[in-house]
């Protein structure tokens, strides 16, 4: 039974990947032990599971069918393992997760802090990252990501909502008055971050008396959002941040949200996996425990935060 569980695991491991040679590195095998291990699978099974060309490794018709199959039996098999004799019946073993870097450190850790005290057999190896990241090429589990998904071959889960906003120091205001219309902010120092507005001179809105874009003139330029929030909340000017960058200020009271009324899209928040990927049961808890904290943060309206 052990070999035939390896034999499936190796099988979905390539399908997954679509290459031999990355399922034998993900798996620390050989490239040659994963090939034999999937050509015994087929003699086994008498039917071809993969059509191989010198560029690529694709499923056949009956790979895919005996695919499913055997993701069902492996992710019965990883709960059947958590019963086992001194397990404790708790999830156990590595798992990987990915996020933008400030959401995943504001956000994120907090929750993967809470989940390591509630399942002490877990590890969790984390990578934050101002990029997208593949989670099949990066051997990943689980990402959070902002924005609108592409297709792909992703599962996403919908987490909430943050939103993009212009906000300056209650003294700033006090001083300079507060803009009431993206028009007025002409006449307004401000703070561009370029990871929220690519052109510095240009911030857009949702509003069609704003015109859509509308120019600035900053007194300063910065390439982090952190940078930018500290910048504002020191009394710099109006800054332009998505709401969970400046959430911890505005808390602080150092921060105060204007022109909430022209506000673009909401900006969905997801909870992705790899669709051909089979989910353990500590992925699977991990999964629901996130969600179900981002939701806690993000699932309000975000126009009213």
């Amino acid at each position: 039974m052990a070999g035939q569980l390896e034999a499936i695991t190796i099988f979905a491991a390539v399908a997954e990947l679509a290459s031999f040679a990355a399922a034998a590195r993900r798996l620390n095998r050989t490239p040659a032990a994963v090939t034999r291990a999937v050509a015994a699978l087929e003699d086994q099974l008498r039917t071809r599971l993969f059509n191989r060309t010198t560029r690529s490794v694709a499923l056949t018709g009956e790979g895919a069918r005996y695919l499913e199959a055997c993701r069902r039996l492996l992710a019965a098999y990883d709960d059947v393992r958590q019963f086992e004799p001194g397990s404790s019946a708790q999830p156990h073993g590595q798992l990987s997760v990915t996020a933008p870097d400030m959401f995943g450190r504001l956000h994120v850790m907090p929750s993967i802090a809470t989940f390591l005290e509630l399942y002490p057999q877990v590890d969790i190896r984390t990578l934050l990252l101002d990029r997208v990241v593949s989670l099949i090429d990066e051997g990943l589990d689980v990402g959070v990501r902002l924005g609108e998904l592409p297709d792909s071959s992703l599962r996403a889960i919908s987490a909430g909502h943050v939103v993009k906003g212009v906000y300056a120091s209650p003294a700033y205001l006090a001083r300079h008055g507060t803009p009431q219309s993206p028009l007025e902010l002409g006449g307004h120092r401000v703070v561009s971050c370029l990871g929220v507005t690519p052109v510095p001179g240009r911030w857009t809105f949702e509003s069609m008396t704003a015109g859509g874009t509308v120019a600035v003139t900053p007194r300063l330029v910065v390439n982090g959002t952190e940078a930018a929030a500290i910048a504002a909340a020191s009394g710099v000017g109006l800054t332009y941040l998505v709401s969970y960058q400046a959430d911890n200020l505005v808390r602080a009271g150092q921060l105060q949200r204007v022109l909430a009324a022209y506000s673009p899209p909401p900006i969905p928040v997801h909870i992705i996996h790899p669709a051909g990927r089979f989910l353990t049961a500590k992925v699977r808890l991990f999964i629901a425990h996130i969600v179900a904290d981002l939701r806690r943060n993000f699932g309000r309206d975000p126009a009213g935060s």
